[in-house]
């Protein structure tokens, strides 16, 4: 990979200064007066330490695991490195961008992070959501900003870098119970590794904010780029929080790693003022190319959400969550979420004793707190030989939740699991969803369809709730549509314009 050098700190060092000295020796000094020339400040390079770079390597494998892998599109990838290499070489780090390395990632979620050593990643679901180049190149700039500004080294204190282990076990459970809800929570939140990308300070996401400004400004980018990716990251937030019947000030994916970016949408723009750039070329078209035809929402090969519901086709397995209950598919759990609890769905080592294997993800979720459920109770579900039981804990609050794990067998060696916890003093919101497990017909497989990312020039006589009606959801199409495009509520479409819609592959 051939990376570009721009050497901004070499220019900003090089300017104003040889002339300087020569100046102020041709003045004349008053009697008694002292003068000094002040020379421009240098701002030396921040350099990424060999721990640091091996730490991005001990992680990176673990983090594609987590994270579904590199997405293999050869367009696309050439795209990112492009943008990559051009926001990286307008950081002040040393090396420019062969400091850095980008990652792709397969994910269906909204979502971009950076660790030590130089590793960020980017989200192919977050890149559709973009508009045009200046945008991605905003998002790229903001996680090199964390690592210019080395944030997750002034996190340290709060997490031992070296024992990657330790970290990947601060799991989205906690968030629904506290500090002590990770222990509880472990395996069931999906996505683990997120835990080591979790919860900048306010005053942190700004810094990086405003690094990433400088960043477009540097590069050539409308430096307005940022404000408007914040926008349409703040809408897609209040529609996926909509979906789930949640408040729009929940937590979203988004915002454990970047907290409320509708707060941070104006800051954005007025930093874009105060550093200039704005009105510049956007690359739309470049970047829409770029994207046209790819994989949307989820790979298949991970499982699809469809609505409520959850079809793998390699596993044979599906199920339904209740109602108002929004689905999020990681690499190695399923997780259903809303206001009455948490649910997963995972896997785990089976050898035919269903006791044995409920066992297992108990002690998966409880880590090294003991779960005490009593026996087990064997049934069948839907032809499927199944075993549950229930359990209660306490967090370090003082509050208990209830924990509970159906375990379904779907052959000899192979089982799977229904995971929930929930407030032990409310209802159990999940009985729908731990009778909906069965297996995939052959027809029901064949009938699973990917979705992918469609560019369409306007006509005349389009609408926007006539390309709405395409998207290939069963609900909320024009908001989706609105969001997809950075649409504002009455904001109507022009004959010309090119938009994006989802469609089936």
């Amino acid at each position: 990979m051939k990376y570009w050098l721009l050497g901004f700190t070499a220019l900003a060092v090089g300017l104003g200064v040889g002339s300087s000295d020569d100046a102020w020796a041709k003045k004349k000094k008053k009697k008694g007066a002292t003068t000094t020339a002040t020379a421009p400040k240098v701002v030396p390079p921040v350099v990424i330490s060999e721990k640091d770079k091996a730490y991005c390597t001990q992680a990176h494998p673990q983090l594609l695991a987590e994270f579904g892998g590199e997405f293999a599109d050869p367009k696309l990838r050439t795209y990112l490195d492009k943008v990559g290499q051009r926001i990286g070489n307008a950081t002040n780090v040393q090396g420019g961008a062969a400091s850095f390395k980008v990652t792709l990632l397969n994910s269906p979620v909204n979502n971009a992070f950076a660790i030590p050593g130089g590793c960020t990643y980017f989200t192919r679901q977050l890149i559709g959501l973009m508009n045009n180049e200046a945008e991605l190149a905003s998002v790229v700039g903001h996680e090199m900003g964390h690592i210019e500004a080395k944030h997750s080294k002034k996190r340290s204190s709060r997490a031992t870098w070296g024992g990657i282990g330790t970290i990947l076990a601060t799991v989205a459970g906690g968030v629904l119970l506290g500090s002590e809800g990770a222990k509880l929570g472990q395996q069931l939140g999906g996505t683990i590794a997120s835990g080591l990308i979790l919860k900048y300070s306010r005053s942190q996401e700004f810094e990086a904010d405003d690094f990433g400004v400088n960043y477009l400004n540097k590069a050539g980018y409308d430096t307005l780029g940022a404000s408007t990716m914040l926008a349409s990251l703040a809408q897609q937030t209040a529609l996926d929080m909509k979906r789930a019947g949640k408040s729009e000030k929940a937590l979203p994916e988004w915002a454990s790693t970047h907290p409320d970016p509708a707060s941070r949408v104006t800051r954005a723009a007025e930093k874009a003022k105060t550093v200039g750039g704005i009105g510049r070329d956007r690359h739309a078209d470049a970047f829409l190319s770029a994207i046209n035809g790819v994989l949307y929402d989820d790979d298949p090969k991970q499982g699809i959400v469809d609505g409520q519901s959850f079809r793998h086709p390699d596993l044979k397995v599906t199920f339904t969550a209740p109602s108002g209950y929004a689905l999020n598919n990681g690499a190695d759990a399923v997780v259903m979420d809303g206001t009455g609890g948490r649910a997963s769905f995972m896997g785990g080592t089976y050898s035919g004793d269903m006791n044995a294997f409920v066992a297992s993800i108990f002690k998966k979720i409880g880590g090294s707190t003991t779960l005490n459920y009593g026996s087990v109770t064997k049934t069948t579900i839907n032809g499927l030989p199944a075993g549950y039981a229930t359990a209660t804990a306490q967090t370090e609050a003082g509050s208990q939740v209830r924990v509970t794990v159906y375990g379904y067998e779907f052959g000899a060696s192979d089982a799977y699991a229904i995971a929930s916890i929930t407030p032990f003093t409310s209802t159990d919101p999940f009985p729908s969803l731990y009778q909906s497990v069965k297996k995939l017909t052959d027809a029901e497989i064949k009938a699973i369809r990917p979705r992918k990312i469609e560019v369409v020039t306007v006509k005349s006589s389009d609408t926007v709730e006539s390309l709405a009606a395409k998207m290939a959801y069963g609900d909320y199409k024009v908001e989706r549509f609105r969001v997809l495009n950075a649409l504002a509520a009455a904001q109507t479409l022009k004959s010309g314009q090119k938009v994006k819609i989802i469609v089936y592959n």
